[in-house]
């Protein structure tokens, strides 16, 4: 992304360590980012409702409401649920890993980190954003498969795929937040606007239909054990 592409959007950098928010901010701010910064979770929320930066690069170790909280909230409040979070945090473990993604981050870097990979982290993050929010076409085309968001229609490799109301819902949720792990609690909560505390076993059975219905294209959508479904992005696009 160029200096006068990067000078159009704003990065909000949430982190308790005045150094790294410092090292952030100067060479996000160096690029033509517009950054602003908040050192608490709850700063970061008022601030990402207010503002609504592009992206936000978030601790983890945070006080008060931690990076994990700070995320669940963007992902659940509309006018927050878009905005691309690079997670950025001490925390090696996979299985932070995992629930930061399985949350909606874009990407996850630890500490210590290379302030170039993090800017190049950041610009590609938005390229993706960007594309994706400036396609004018109801057309969404991931591998073999086409799903036309106005029509409601799915084909594979040109062929009409007879999908329920509620498949083609999941079908087209997971392809809009392609690569990103989404729990089975959400995929309840969103697709059948169901309470988190009934029988996940649904999801399962309803991605099972749609595997086979997709043929050999159902690979595409990714088993994250434990945690959720992703669709792997493929050769995507919109069209």
């Amino acid at each position: 992304m160029t200096a006068s592409a990067a000078a159009t959007q704003r990065v909000l950098v949430v982190d308790d360590e005045p150094d790294i928010v410092a090292l952030v901010a100067y060479h996000l701010a160096k690029v033509g980012y517009r950054v602003s910064t908040a050192a608490t979770g709850a700063d970061a929320l008022e601030i990402s409702r207010h503002e609504r930066p592009a992206l936000i690069v978030l601790d983890l170790m945070l006080p008060g409401l931690s990076g994990f909280d700070v995320l669940e909230q963007l992902r659940l409040d509309d006018s927050t649920r878009d905005i691309a979070v690079l997670m950025l945090t001490a925390r090696r473990e996979e299985p932070d890993r995992i629930r930061g993604l399985s949350l909606g981050a874009d990407d996850y870097l630890t500490k210590p980190f290379s302030a170039q990979e993090l800017v190049l982290r950041v610009a590609a993050i938005l390229r993706r954003v960007t594309a994706a929010a400036s396609s004018p076409s109801d057309i969404l085309q991931l591998g073999a498969i086409r799903i036309d968001r106005a029509a409601h229609r799915v084909s594979v490799d040109g062929t009409d795929i007879d999908l329920t109301p509620t498949e083609f819902k999941l079908l087209l949720m997971l392809a809009e937040r392609r690569g990103r792990v989404q729990a089975r609690a959400h995929l309840l909560e969103t697709v059948w606007e169901a309470a988190p505390d009934i029988q996940t076993r649904t999801v399962d059975m309803h991605i099972q239909r749609l595997r086979t219905k997709l043929g050999a294209a159902g690979d595409l959508i990714e088993t994250v054990r434990g945690f959720g479904y992703r669709l792997q992005p493929g050769h995507s696009r919109s069209a």
